[in-house]
């Protein structure tokens, strides 16, 4: 049933994924060369991870043994976990800063991922993806099902709440440039205010049994994480935390005018067409989930 309610859709989420890397290798070819080659190894993780994801989705389905699906699902659960860590450890780098030489290289080593912020940042963002897709669940099933996952949102919400306190106030004390752009700029203010806004209606949606609008909250909290993320780092792609100077940013890091411009005009046709097409789908498969033989 779980599988189901995301069937619609979970592949073709991931062609955002690409439309990024995409828009990065032609935009910014330096940010993407440096970035790439620091996150090696967090990125291969990242992408083994949605390999056995859909690996696991697809498999699942071709035998009915009960062992047989019961490997799958924990196969399935298993990628999901790991590509939701990896992508909060890369988040949490980017947003740190890595260490960089004048030549935009980076200098660290494979233990420099692993520090205490980008460790808190890979766990919010597991609680939070655990929470949004326990709500999403809450809000396309029914029954016994949708009793468990009522549950489990809340109780994920709550470990959410705790991950993102924590990562909070270790960000104010210990990564001070990450509120530089704020604090200079108020009029930026906004976008963690709608942020708390969002995360303060989703437990109160949750309680009304209104599961459509705690998705959607949940839904404005992960993206006013990230644009809040974006400017806080902006104007820096990669920024440097051994020397700023070194910082990889929007303008060394650049394509040509004439590449810029071929980039937006294709950006301006293909982004709206994929947004069109997954509201389409997303709209086409609403309601509660439904089996028949074509089922996963």
């Amino acid at each position: 049933m779980a599988l189901n309610a995301i069937g619609p859709v979970w592949d073709g989420n991931e062609v955002w994924l690409v439309i990024g890397g995409g828009a990065l290798f032609a935009g910014f070819p330096v940010a993407y060369a440096a970035i790439f080659s620091a996150f090696y190894l967090p990125v291969m993780i990242f992408l083994i991870g949605l390999i056995w994801r859909a690996v696991a989705i697809e498999f699942r389905s071709k035998e009915p043994g009960k062992i047989w699906r019961l490997t799958w699902d924990i196969v399935y659960s298993f990628a999901c976990i790991v590509v939701t860590l990896s992508l909060g450890l890369m988040l949490g780098n980017v947003a740190m800063g890595l260490p960089l030489n004048a030549q935009k290289e980076f200098t660290g080593n494979t233990f420099t991922f692993f520090n205490p912020f980008s460790i808190f940042v890979a766990l919010t963002t597991l609680a939070l993806f655990m929470m949004h897709g326990a709500i999403y669940l809450a809000m396309k099933t029914e029954n016994r099902l949708y009793t468990k996952m009522t549950v489990l949102a809340k109780n994920f919400n709550v470990f959410f709440l705790i991950m993102f306190g924590v990562t909070t106030l270790y960000t104010l004390l210990y990564i001070p440039h990450l509120s530089d752009t704020i604090k200079s700029k108020p009029q930026y203010f906004i976008f963690p205010v709608l942020m708390l806004l969002a995360i303060a209606n989703i437990p109160r949606q949750m309680k009304k049994g209104n599961y459509r609008y705690a998705f959607i909250s949940s839904a404005v909290t992960i993206a006013s994480l990230l644009i809040a993320v974006a400017v806080e780092v902006f104007p820096n792609l990669l920024y440097a935390s051994n020397d700023p100077a070194n910082s990889i940013t929007i303008a060394n890091a650049a394509s040509s005018p004439k590449t810029m411009k071929i980039l937006l005009l294709i950006a301006t046709i293909g982004t709206p067409l994929v947004g069109i097409y997954t509201a389409f789908v997303f709209w086409t498969f609403k309601g509660k989930v439904k089996l028949d033989d074509t089922s996963y």
